[in-house]
């Protein structure tokens, strides 16, 4: 509020103030009935030139009157003009600065700075039409509240965008809408609420809108699909790109979001045109109506087959390779439903597989796999978790030559657990390492006694594809090496051929190394991956072991017998063992002894066993050739 000056005025002058309080923009809002001025009481101008305004405590102006339609004379001209002195009987004059930088001058709704005596004349103009009535700040600040909370309560952008309508028309339209009807309130305030509102939102929803896309590719992200949620009966579908990092590596970093967005593209076309969401490492996530699963199948080859052509990126062609994750668990929650899915489709691009299910038995399983680090420590302490060997036959000199080094589990809660999903679980819970050296430690403890009776006798230890690229494996098998001290020809390194070696060039080169200390190297499961012949150029092995799928056939099927004829060939061409797993049956061992195979494995030979069990087999052993005849 500007109050005047009292100053000296002499005695008996009727005098009244022109005081106005003014809005935080400068802007005249209301002039009081009365102030005090040094301790005398005056009244405003506008209520001295009005009557009946008892209980009334302060006076709006009437912002509808146009300050350009009031009559403003120069002083001088009225001076020296008799004429324009007799124009202004009987009229309210105002002798005042008209200058709009005068310390006189306020803000007039609609009109900028304008001389206080305007004011006062609006003034009294609203006096004339009638009383008002004031209701202050605060029915705008309540209302304005009340529509921000209602908009950023609800879930619906219906509503959002409803209550910020209604914020913004009622802040700016209604109190013209009241003035008609002689109320008046003070929308300052909330008005400066709304502009330290606004920004705000805006910087919050920019900030929420970056947390929701994929930094690279500007594709929504995971965090997008969980806030959204997922509609009842809608599948999850995953896809995981094989060595996504590789394909990145060959392309400019401002080309990495494109290859992510033809990847999108490709896959939402082929979805109906579902949305994609995107991790930074490759795997794109979207939402499918279920199918029978020989329909989704079918859905899910077409799918990679589409993936079958490289993509061409700025004239840079990449091959992909492509793997699913599928979850149909409508209970789960939304987050748990696309971690399964994501986990689901990386298993799959390390089996190779076309994709992967999350299904019940896996979810049930959960509780199992997330505290199995501690159960296999603990199993590795109290004997649950043992070393058996199985025995190898050699043709060619007639005794059990070497055994294969086994892990298996009998768990007191669940019993005997199948290898290959308790393997499969330590690969996914990263203990396949710690599993790994243990078995290394125990075969060559085994290998130290057998050769000391049996020489020469070979032990054969799995070594994960998982395992084969980590940069420290080597090391960590010299010092074991070293600590026992222990003859590195007398051990074989058996690497499972699949593509699951994330870094091929480190696997080679740790491989390379091994055999370089003495290890013989042996390709394991030849012939059930994705690149057999491709692994006979890469890896420098010394040993094939042909998978049982070949070998149980080869009695009744003639093309898979000429299958195994064909391949020790080759392997004896290229100055490689031949293994045969899985023989179970005298008829197999003697097919297998006519197609000069080296060594022999399977049920038929002995079983896996314990380290005593197979030293006492080993005393008595007798070939099976001459228990035959």
């Amino acid at each position: 509020t500007i109050k005047p000056p009292l100053g000296n005025l002499g005695h008996n002058h009727n005098v009244s103030a022109s005081v106005w309080t003014l809005n935080f923009y400068g802007y005249a809002q209301s002039a009081p009935v009365q102030i005090e001025v040094d301790g005398k009481s005056l009244s405003s101008v506008a209520s001295k030139n009005s009557p009946n305004m008892a209980g009334e405590n302060s006076i709006i102006p009437d912002f509808t009157l146009n300050p350009d339609s009031i009559q403003v004379l120069n002083s001088a001209r009225l001076l020296s003009d008799s004429t324009s002195s007799a124009a202004l009987t009987g009229k309210n004059v105002f002798v005042t600065s008209t200058s709009t930088n005068a310390g006189s001058a306020v803000g007039y709704l609609g009109h900028g700075r304008v001389p206080s005596a305007m004011i006062d004349i609006a003034a009294m103009q609203s006096l004339a039409k009638g009383q008002t009535s004031d209701f202050g700040k605060t029915p705008y600040i309540a209302l304005l509240a009340l529509l921000i909370f209602i908009g950023h309560k609800s879930s619906r952008y219906s509503v959002k965008y409803i209550a910020n309508a209604f914020a913004v028309t009622s802040l700016f339209i209604l109190p013209s809408v009241l003035w008609d009807f002689r109320i008046i309130s003070d929308n300052s305030w909330a008005v400066l609420m709304l502009a330290t509102y606004v920004p705000i939102r805006i910087w919050q929803r920019w900030q929420r809108s970056m947390e929701l896309t994929n930094s690279s590719s500007g594709l929504p992200n995971i965090e997008a699909l969980t806030a959204v949620g997922i509609s009842d009966g809608l599948d999850v579908v995953a896809a995981a790109i094989g060595q996504y990092d590789e394909m990145l590596a060959n392309l400019p970093k401002s080309l990495h979001g494109e290859c992510a967005r033809q990847i999108a593209r490709r896959l939402s076309v082929a979805s109906g045109d579902s949305k994609i969401y995107a991790t930074e490492n490759g795997h794109f996530v979207w939402l499918e109506q279920p199918r029978p699963i020989e329909a989704q199948t079918e859905h899910l080859e077409g799918l990679k087959a589409l993936f079958a052509s490289p993509l061409l990126i700025d004239s840079i062609l990449l091959d992909t390779n492509i793997h699913f994750g599928l979850d149909r668990n409508a209970e789960s929650s939304a987050i748990k439903r696309v971690q399964s899915a994501l986990a689901s489709a990386g298993e799959a691009l390390s089996k190779g597989k076309l994709y992967e299910e999350f299904g019940q038995q896996r979810l049930e399983s959960a509780p199992w796999e997330l505290s199995l680090h501690a159960r296999i420590d603990e199993g590795l302490r109290n004997g649950d978790i043992w070393l058996a060997l199985q025995s190898q036959f050699d043709f060619r000199t007639g005794r059990i030559s070497g055994a294969e080094a086994l892990i298996r589990w009998n768990d007191p809660e669940r019993g005997a657990i199948p290898p290959d999903a308790f393997i499969l679980q330590a690969e996914r819970a990263g203990r396949i390492e710690a599993i790994t050296y243990w078995v290394l430690e125990r075969a060559i403890e085994a290998s130290k006694v057998l050769n000391a009776q049996f020489y020469p006798f070979q032990i054969s230890v799995n070594l994960s594809a998982r395992m084969a690229d980590q940069p420290g494996l080597v090391g960590k098998i010299t010092e074991i090496m070293d600590r026992h001290q222990c003859d590195c020809s007398l051990l074989t390194i058996e690497v499972t051929e699949t593509f699951s070696m994330g870094n091929h060039a480190m696997a080679q080169k740790n491989l390379s190394a091994l055999r370089a200390m003495g290890f013989r190297l042996s390709i394991d499961d030849f012939g059930t991956g994705q690149a057999s012949l491709a692994y006979l150029a890469d890896i420098p092995s010394d040993e094939l072991k042909l998978d049982k799928r070949f070998i149980q056939a080869i009695t009744k099927d003639k093309r898979e017998r000429l299958i195994v004829r064909t391949v020790i060939k080759l392997a004896h061409a290229l100055g490689q063992e031949i293994v045969a797993e899985g023989v179970e049956d005298w008829e197999t061992l003697k097919a297998l002894q006519q197609m000069n195979c080296d060594i022999a494995q399977g049920y038929y030979i002995g079983r896996p066993m314990a380290f005593e069990g197979l030293l006492a087999s080993l005393s008595g052993f007798e070939t099976p050739f001459a228990q035959q005849g």
